[in-house]
């Protein structure tokens, strides 16, 4: 790892083909020189216990040799077992360095939502000059295509025969397909101007350090080829996925091709799901490891092993926040636009042509801006960060962050006094 964003290849790592370290596994000889402290290895589940100090006196604070806590049930806990009160609580362990929006240790839901906020609050120019700036572009291409490009809305009469409403159905969403093709493209577009910059943003949150618009463009901008591959990859793999399931049932027709439709319909779904979660930090790992596109969906295969829960849970709780604000935001100003422009509502009610006006178009893409810039660095963080921590976890990337953030007893040699600190 180096000192820039863009944290080199893991390298040779416990998630990159080599089985998870247990107790029961035998180790390699230790090949170092006399006198230099052994690296620090992190099992699965806590970091190797510390050396035992006598009662009253603490045991050595380094971040490789910290104890795991024991509870309140009369087992020693980290410091001996007349510790006095210190940072961590009576005989806790000793807070973790934080350089940055993080505590460099294995982060749970709240520290990653929190390292989200802190960011943007940390860098806050950055992230409004990267969102808003985006946001801004998206909602003029779309406000553009919708009164330009985008074919009228057929509405279907209730009172045709059965055949000519038949018609009026399949060419109203034949329209409205048609009308989400630009909106999905402009979305893939913003998507993957956002994703590259906040990345940029948020590695550099977690050192600590501060990063301009022109830095995080500088950064980014050799990686946006490869990272346009894997936008277009996740839609066209889900779509592929879809086909699949769905397309067997409607050749065949008839109600058992549209039982089979169905099921094959909920069984691509949960695939897509599943794939989803897997394949959740390849962006991360492209932009932050400089890899291809094939190389960081493995990457991300590897990180979210064993742990596709906590993945899929901390995934669906950043949706439904980001949600919960667009949907706030989008009805305040919804209700406004209405009593600006409330014609093009009640003609849609009718069941005409709603023939919106620009007061309510505009008004609504202040809106929409405005929860983009909240809700886009708001998944960025949560994204990079569980990446950040699932590093952490499997191959202590918290030793090379502390390095790279230059914190004090982490360079490049490790310290071979052994004196217990107080």
């Amino acid at each position: 790892m180096n000192d820039s964003p863009g944290w080199a290849s893991p390298g040779p790592a416990p998630s990159d083909g080599r089985p998870p370290e247990s107790s029961g596994t035998s180790e390699p000889a230790d090949e170092r020189p006399a006198g230099q402290a052994p690296a620090s290895k992190w099992s699965k589940e806590q970091p190797p216990a510390g050396q035992w100090s006598a009662p009253g006196t603490a045991a050595p604070r380094s971040h490789a040799q910290t104890p795991p806590r024991q509870g309140w049930n009369g087992a020693q806990q980290a410091g001996g077992w007349g510790t006095p009160p210190g940072p961590g609580g009576w005989g806790g362990l000793p807070p973790a360095a934080k350089p940055g929006v993080i505590p460099l240790r294995p982060l749970g839901v709240g520290d990653i939502l929190d390292g989200a906020v802190s960011t943007m609050r940390a860098h806050w120019r950055t992230v409004l000059g990267v969102t808003v700036t985006i946001a801004v572009l998206m909602q003029i291409a779309e406000v553009l295509a919708q009164r330009y490009l985008l074919p009228e809305p057929i509405t279907v009469d209730p009172n045709a025969d059965p055949t000519e409403a038949a018609r009026q159905l399949g060419e109203s969403l034949q329209s409205t397909l048609i009308s989400l093709g630009p909106s999905t493209l402009i979305g893939l577009i913003g998507t993957l101007f956002t994703t590259a910059l906040l990345t940029i943003v948020v590695s550099r949150s977690v050192l600590g350090r501060p990063v301009t618009l022109a830095d995080a463009w500088r950064e980014a901008r050799p990686r946006l080829v490869p990272l346009l591959g894997l936008t277009l990859l996740f839609p066209l793999g889900a779509i592929a996925i879809m086909a699949v399931g769905l397309v067997p049932g409607i050749l065949i027709g008839s109600a058992g091709g549209a039982v089979l439709a169905a099921l094959g319909g909920l069984a691509t779904l949960v695939v897509a799901i599943w794939l989803i979660v897997r394949f959740f930090l390849a962006p991360p790992a492209l932009m932050l490891e400089r890899q291809g596109i094939v190389q960081s969906l493995r990457r991300s295969a590897k990180l979210v092993r064993g742990a596709w829960w906590r993945v899929f849970g901390i995934m669906l709780l950043t949706m439904l926040l980001t949600f919960v604000v667009a949907l706030i935001i989008g009805m305040f100003f919804g209700f406004i636009a209405v009593l600006v422009d409330g014609d093009g509502i009640g003609n849609l009610l009718k069941g005409a042509d709603p023939n919106f006006g620009w007061g309510f178009l505009i008004i609504n893409s202040i809106g929409a801006v405005i929860a983009s810039s909240i809700t886009y660095p708001l998944t960025a963080g949560v994204t990079v960060l569980l990446y950040i921590d699932q590093r952490i976890r499997r191959e202590a990337l918290d030793l090379d962050l502390a390095r790279a953030a230059g914190l004090p007893g982490h360079g490049t040699e490790q310290p071979t006094d052994q004196t217990p600190r107080s």
